[in-house]
């Protein structure tokens, strides 16, 4: 007997489970059908890869796509876009499907059914249906984005401070516009940044022309004559652009799931699905990307952290299991990486009142200025450590760079360790490679971590 599975959103989360449980049923000898409804016409796509095509970095939305609807198909996916579920029957094992194209409904039946409606952007009321002002989230997005900026407008405001209004903000600079971004933040990114990284990722923007408002946010539209828009905040500031660009984060779409009674998380996971480690909500209903949160390693509990990363691992996680083979998802430990003009930003691990109000940890931290190679190279470009350990063990809790090519990436040995559990002294000691284009001696990273345990001692 075949079994169905029914895909609910044919992006990365969805499509990897799809792939995967197809995979992993025909590794077994299993049948089973798949069938993905999306309600847009595009598939497995990179929607971080946005702004740099607004930027004009990527040519099209063609490069940004990781597999075709003709793929998907050929793979033995039975994909229809422009279908939008409506409406899940737990009890019943169906779903009902519109066809946004002719208007007509009907039941889908499924044995298993896979969740993955992503997140939507957040547009404020006084955005909705202005024109000229527009998130940058989906490819459509994009693509009116890129019809915006052939009609040459010279003025630019960003809102939102996170990491999509950053690289537009970047990316909107570089194609010539004169560009502002304003965030209520106290610095750029400040609720995931220590100060010292905010600051650096700010003077990035300004270095590249970008002028930078912190503190404040956007209360309302004004039209200007013309296309324009003027937009005015809280504390009486107005800032004109011709164009506008909403960087305001995004929201899980869970309004099937809840509407159907699955359990939603609470306002810490900002009411997203939240799945076991197999990607289950209950028996059969399985979960994964933007709608959903992810396990945190070190805070012991789910987070809404939307990144494509987590998207394609839990979706493969997913797939695994329901075609009948067995994978968990570990967890994550909060890294991040962007750039904000020549600057580099990379995060991963606690922020400092996460570990003391959450976790009730007393903490040490260092903050050091380096090179990205040896100081004698050419190539050689600044940049800056910050390392936070246990105050009572040295256990690594949390590091954030900043600084030139070369120096965001080693952010990724930092991430290792904190799965791993280092403490900073066994991290300073890592074999790490060594070559002067490439590092000091002692990597930067290392000599942190290693002024942190000489403190401990």
């Amino acid at each position: 007997m075949t079994d169905r599975l029914l895909v609910i959103g044919a992006d990365a989360a969805g499509m990897s489970a799809a792939h995967q449980a197809l995979r992993t049923a025909r590794a077994r000898g299993r049948e089973l059908q798949v069938v993905a409804v999306e309600t847009t016409g595009h598939t497995s796509y990179s929607a971080c890869g946005i702004p740099y095509w607004i930027a004009g970095d990527v040519a099209g939305p063609d490069r940004l796509v990781a597999r075709t609807a003709t793929e998907h198909r050929a793979a033995g996916i039975e994909l229809r876009l422009h279908h939008e579920a409506v409406g899940l029957d737990l009890d019943g094992r169906r779903c009902e499907v519109r066809d946004l194209e002719s208007g007509t409904t009907r039941w889908i039946g499924f044995d298993q059914v896979m969740i993955a409606t992503g997140a939507a952007p957040v547009v404020p009321d006084w955005a909705i249906g202005v024109e000229r002002v527009h998130p940058v989230k989906t490819l459509d997005d994009g693509a009116t984005w890129i019809r915006l900026l052939a009609e040459n407008p010279r003025t630019a405001l960003v809102v939102g401070g996170g990491y999509i209004g950053v690289e537009t903000a970047e990316g909107l600079a570089r194609r010539g516009l004169s560009t502002t971004l304003v965030t209520r933040g106290t610095e750029l990114m400040s609720s995931t940044l220590e100060p010292g990284t905010a600051s650096a990722a700010r003077r990035g923007l300004e270095q590249l022309g970008v002028r930078v408002v912190c503190g404040t946010r956007i209360d309302g539209l004004l039209t200007d004559s013309g296309a324009g828009v003027r937009a005015v905040c809280v504390d009486g500031g107005e800032y004109p652009a011709d164009v506008l660009a909403l960087g305001l984060g995004v929201t899980p779409r869970v309004d099937l799931a809840r509407d159907a009674g699955l359990p939603l998380g609470g306002p810490a996971v900002r009411g997203a699905l939240v799945p076991d480690a197999t990607q289950q909500i209950i028996d059969g209903v399985w979960a994964a990307g933007d709608c959903t949160a992810v396990h945190d390693r070190l805070l012991g509990q789910p987070w809404f952290v939307p990144l494509g990363t987590h998207a394609v691992k839990c979706g493969r996680v997913a797939g695994t299991n329901i075609g009948g083979g067995r994978a968990s998802f570990p967890g994550a430990v909060g890294t991040a990486i962007t750039r904000a003009g020549e600057v580099e930003i990379a995060r991963t691990g606690l922020m400092p009142s996460w570990a003391s109000e959450q976790l009730g940890l007393r903490t040490v931290t260092t903050r050091l200025e380096a090179t990205t190679t040896s100081g004698y190279m050419p190539q050689a470009a600044p940049m800056a450590i910050w390392v936070m350990a246990q105050a009572d063990g040295g256990r690594l809790l949390g590091v954030q760079l900043s600084g030139g090519p070369g120096a965001a990436k080693r952010i990724d040995t930092a991430a290792t360790a904190l799965t791993c559990g280092l403490s900073v002294e066994e991290f300073a000691y890592l074999d790490l490679a060594y070559a002067p284009p490439f590092s000091p001696a002692w990597d930067p990273v290392q000599i942190a971590c290693r002024v942190l345990a000489e403190r401990g001692r």
